[in-house]
């Protein structure tokens, strides 16, 4: 049996757990006899359908804030003590499944530096095991990168403890190294960049269609915000627009509110959406691709994982990016909008006319618009694959105990 433990971040939302769930399964076609563990606070892991040879722990929750920093979503709010226990699960768990492959995503040292003990922990242990830093290719804007990078000390970790970066991403959009100005030795390290392609749904663009009672020939257009805890101000501007558009000029609709929107908000906006025989409603749906290749326009916010998913699908779109706490959303969008993959809207410019405006330009030009995609790459769930085909070499010795609950209350 060959292990791959799998560390990701807390605040990269749903789109972030479908790229995440499409690396696995990739991985477990290929490599059946692979066992995965993932390590994530997210608190929405359970309601994705999780594959065979695939497990997760479930860190105690931190709020987006506390991940760059400030805040916890944690009932206690104590910071250090849910870091501290954080650490200790995420210690305990690598110690005792003894991977063969780490993956971490996106921070070198984890959410304020908790994986640094079991970093040190592999180095001293574990040596053979295989660290690997998955990067995206935007993470901040170039000042606060390099401020977040400095404090962390991002460089001296990557030195002494990974083996590869994979960098999720093309360099004639973002070119990391050089806008980041990345240390010689985070240049040295072998790395790939290219964009993950997403697996396609599980249902066809014919039987979405017919489960919402929509023809072929009928426009439909798809509305979501992720996780929805912070996609309020989307589902509200699209509605007002969509009240005051003439009813003949009304387009089938699909709003997906995510699992974390505060329910009463959910329901007042169900109830409201009700009042158009056209809009159609769900809460959640782990099946996000068979709704966005049905759907002819797709309006969202801009985290990496939806627009990989605008991407694969050269789906026509208008992208509201998160401004804050880091500018990830806005650059992404930025470049993609001067390429012409879609267009975007900042948030402080939003409005139900212009969203409504830009939702009747869009399906306009949609039907009769070429490939919108450039020449991007999308070969990282390939070449991925083809770098863990290393794990058929061997599985990591035990060259330590198992550390258990109580070794580490001892320490």
């Amino acid at each position: 049996m060959k292990r791959l433990m799998l560390y990701t971040p807390d605040m990269d939302g749903l789109g972030n757990i479908r790229q995440v769930m499409t690396l696995c399964q990739e991985l477990m076609a290929s490599l059946p006899e692979l066992s995965i563990l993932i390590l994530s606070g997210t608190p929405i892991m359970h309601s994705f359908r999780i594959l065979d040879g695939v497990d997760y722990i479930k860190l105690p929750s931190l709020m987006e804030a506390e991940c760059h920093g400030s805040g916890s979503g944690f009932p206690a709010k104590n910071t250090h003590h849910i870091l501290k226990l954080r650490s200790d699960i995420i210690l305990c768990a690598v110690a005792n499944f003894k991977p063969d492959v780490v993956l971490v995503d996106n921070k070198p040292f984890g959410v304020q530096n908790e994986i640094k003990s079991t970093l040190a922990y592999l180095y001293e242990y574990l040596p053979q095991t295989k660290i690997t830093l998955l990067l995206r290719e935007f993470l901040d804007s170039s000042e606060r990168n390099g401020e977040v990078g400095a404090r962390q000390d991002y460089g001296a970790a990557i030195k002494k403890y990974y083996d590869e970066i994979f960098v999720l991403g093309s360099p004639d959009v973002f070119d990391p190294p050089e806008e980041y100005a990345y240390t010689p030795t985070m240049k040295a390290l072998p790395r790939f960049r290219s964009y993950l392609r997403r697996e396609p749904g599980l249902r066809s663009r014919a039987q979405v269609r017919q489960e919402l009672g929509i023809s072929q020939q009928e426009a439909l257009v798809l509305v979501t915000a992720g996780s929805g805890e912070d996609g309020m101000h989307i589902f509200v501007n699209y509605l007002q627009g969509y009240a005051r558009t003439p009813a003949a000029q009304r387009p089938h609709t699909l709003i997906i509110f995510g699992p974390e929107m505060v329910p009463e908000a959910r329901l007042r906006l169900e109830e409201w959406a009700r009042k158009f025989p056209r809009i159609h409603t769900r809460a959640f749906t782990e099946d996000l691709m068979s709704y966005m290749d049905a759907a002819d326009v797709v309006v969202a916010m801009g985290g990496y994982g939806t627009v990989g998913e605008i991407l694969t699908l050269n789906k026509p779109a208008i992208v509201i990016p998160r401004l804050e706490p880091v500018q990830e959303e806005w650059i992404l969008a930025q470049r993609m909008e001067q390429l012409g993959v879609f267009q975007v809207m900042q948030p402080e410019c939003l409005t139900p006319r212009k969203l409504m405006q830009s939702v009747h330009a869009q399906l306009a030009d949609g039907f009769k618009r070429a490939k919108l995609v450039p020449t991007l790459d999308f070969q990282g769930l390939p070449w991925m694959n083809s770098t863990f085909q290393t794990l058929r070499n061997g599985c990591v010795p035990e060259l330590s105990p198992p550390i258990m609950s109580e070794n580490i209350m001892k320490a």
